[in-house]
């Protein structure tokens, strides 16, 4: 109970809920943590210092793709689907029109999602371009914006967990099996697809029990974020066509250099040749780009301190070797007590791909006392990887959609967020992730 892992998560957990600023809660939390473990007020401090250093380079990517997806919206590209949908709406007066249309609006945001993940590995810089626009819309058909979390959330993690492309192939095929195979155990012949899709599946519940969950209809304040009569870019077919080169040559770029900072540069750069963002805008649709993800930015930075304080503590591996206790000698419990801590190291790292690394070590040679096959492992430590992803209040997997869906003040992070998310999404991975270790 002691633990500093334990205590500087709970920490930051109530903070963020007493609505505490995120990245104030991280730094008290991981003082908190720090002393806790054993490292004085200086020694925190110092480890604090140094973590943040970890977070530059996701802060970077964040702000290039931030302004990689500010030059998309020049081609008008997301205010002709926002000027499309708010048009359509004003012939659906009828309720099983209005249906239609949000059904049509919850799928297309889910497909902008998933593609945000592969197609166009943009991430969560779609977010504050789309969604804004579409608030307007969703006051007057009355969306429950915890849908709308719901389904962004749903699009960022599970692609990644299941699918080896875009952010699914650095995570799968770059971070999980190599950590798999450095600490004990042959990938040879591994196949992600088949070890991750039962908790794949779970996610598809969560978000089939989400849809339904929050399905009523829900009142919010006017505040006019998309307006009626909004001015949208002109579009042509030669502007689409060269749009779709440069999204096509930022996919290449990401494929072949897995990084995120030259594909967006990459992005601009063509934006900027092809004249389809006027060199005179260049520098307000960079710094417009780098202000909208900076908050996301500057919270990812504070996670990586946090992180760096709970490993400098060295309380992450008796969790973990402490928990031995509580698994015996049964498969299944072995099971589900190291997706239990996998995600609650993943909540307090607010990184899937940061927790692979750390609980990898401990946990192959634990799937191997217990006789885990290959494929059982591979879903046992992706599925604690992804845990708390989806319901981490520092998860770029949260942050992203709060972003947007609060551009009028009226989503709150924690509340109609985070713990959606969590609920929907690490309740049903826990159970799902369990049962495919032990049929694997």
């Amino acid at each position: 109970m002691f633990n500093a892992v334990i205590i500087a998560v709970a920490l930051l957990f109530i903070l963020a809920i007493f609505r505490v600023h995120i990245v104030l809660a991280m730094v008290l939390s991981a003082v908190a943590g720090g002393l806790i473990g054993g490292l004085g007020i200086n020694k925190t401090i110092a480890t604090f210092a140094e973590g943040l250093g970890a977070g530059a380079e996701i802060a970077l990517s964040y702000a290039l793709l931030g302004a990689f997806a500010v030059a998309l919206s020049k081609t008008g590209l997301p205010d002709a689907l926002a000027h499309a949908l708010i048009k359509r709406s004003k012939g659906s007066a009828d309720a099983a029109s209005v249906k239609k249309l949000k059904g049509f609006i919850v799928f297309a945001i889910l497909l902008l999602a998933i593609s945000s993940q592969n197609v166009l590995p943009i991430h969560i810089a779609f977010i504050p371009i789309i969604i804004p626009p579409l608030l307007g819309l969703f006051n007057e058909m009355k969306i429950d914006r915890r849908l709308i979390a719901i389904v962004m959330t749903f699009g960022l993690v599970t692609p990644y967990m299941f699918l080896p492309v875009g952010f699914g192939d650095i995570y799968l095929n770059q971070i999980l099996l190599p950590n798999i195979s450095k600490n004990g155990m042959d990938t040879a012949g591994a196949s992600v697809i088949q070890a991750m899709a039962i908790p794949a599946l779970g996610m598809l519940v969560g978000l089939l029990i989400g849809l339904y969950v929050y399905r009523k209809p829900r009142e919010y304040e006017m505040r006019n974020i998309a307006p009626d009569d909004y001015e949208i870019p002109v579009i042509t077919k030669t502007k689409l066509f060269l749009s779709g080169l440069v999204v096509l040559a930022t996919l290449a770029v990401q494929l072949t250099t897995e990084s995120m900072i030259f594909a967006a540069t990459t992005g601009l750069v063509l934006f900027l040749l092809l004249r389809l963002v006027r060199f005179s805008e260049a520098d307000d649709v960079i710094t417009r780009g780098m202000r909208m993800m900076s908050f996301i930015g500057f919270v990812m930075i504070s996670a990586n301190g946090f992180s760096n304080v709970l490993r400098k503590t060295g309380d992450i591996d008796p969790l973990v070797e402490n928990s031995k206790a509580l698994m015996g000698d049964s498969q299944l419990v072995a099971a589900f007590v190291m997706l239990l801590i996998g995600l609650l190291v993943t909540m307090g790292i607010g990184s899937s791909f940061s927790t692979v690394p750390v609980i990898a070590a401990i946990f192959v040679p634990l799937c191997v006392q217990y006789g885990f096959s290959l494929e059982a492992t591979i879903a046992i430590i992706g599925t604690a990887g992804a845990l708390g992803d989806a319901g981490s209040p520092a998860s770029d997997s949260t942050l992203g959609p709060t972003s947007g869906l609060n551009a009028d003040g009226q989503h709150d992070h924690m509340r109609e967020t985070v713990i959606p998310t969590f609920l929907h999404y690490n309740l049903p991975l826990l159970v799902f992730g369990t049962i495919a270790a032990m049929v694997l």
